[in-house]
């Protein structure tokens, strides 16, 4: 990451986020209700049932394996949106020196226009708060309009595009920031 410096964590903690949610005493437990949805982290017990997700909401999914790579980033963080035991949407980010980068964000169809993506990005910007950054990015692709809908909801805003970003087909992606105002 060339001019990104990356929040650090320590070294034992790479095998507990692979395996268990983090505690609720760290800073980035994230473990929280809202409309009967319960956030944590993901674990790798997890990986099935996100891959279920991710591969029919994206015509190029991300594979399991980059899933799992994901949890060995010092700066990677997820967040699972459950309800009734089930899985109903996750997101990955990194948390960067004063930024935010929102990496994967997937509801799962049933769930889907029921408030779930907005509860999910709702609990990365609480983080980016919690972690004083200046702003939260990240690209979605040029043709998908209701995410970029969801995201506008948020507060996000276009501010620049990425010509042929998307490796799989080409597509142009758009980047879309929101900039934080701590009190």
């Amino acid at each position: 990451m060339a001019g990104r410096e990356v929040i650090e964590r320590s070294k034992d903690s790479k095998y507990d986020l692979a395996t268990r949610p983090q505690d609720t005493s760290d800073s980035c437990g994230l473990f929280a209700s809202a409309n009967g949805v319960s956030f944590r982290p993901m674990t790798v017990a997890d990986i099935d049932e996100v891959m279920a997700i991710e591969r029919a909401s994206f015509a190029y999914p991300w594979s399991s394996r980059f899933f799992l790579q994901e949890f060995q980033v010092q700066c990677a963080r997820s967040v699972l949106a459950v309800v009734d035991g089930k899985i109903a949407g996750y997101v990955l980010f990194w948390l960067l020196s004063y930024e935010v980068d929102i990496h994967n964000l997937a509801v799962r169809s049933e769930f889907r226009r029921r408030g779930i993506g907005k509860l999910l990005l709702r609990e990365v910007v609480n983080e980016a708060l919690r972690q004083c950054s200046l702003r939260v990015t990240l690209e979605v692709r040029k043709s998908n309009m209701p995410a970029q809908r969801l995201y506008q909801s948020v507060g996000f805003v276009a501010t620049a595009e990425r010509r042929g970003y998307y490796s799989d087909d080409g597509e142009d992606a758009v980047v879309m920031t929101l900039k934080l105002a701590h009190q």
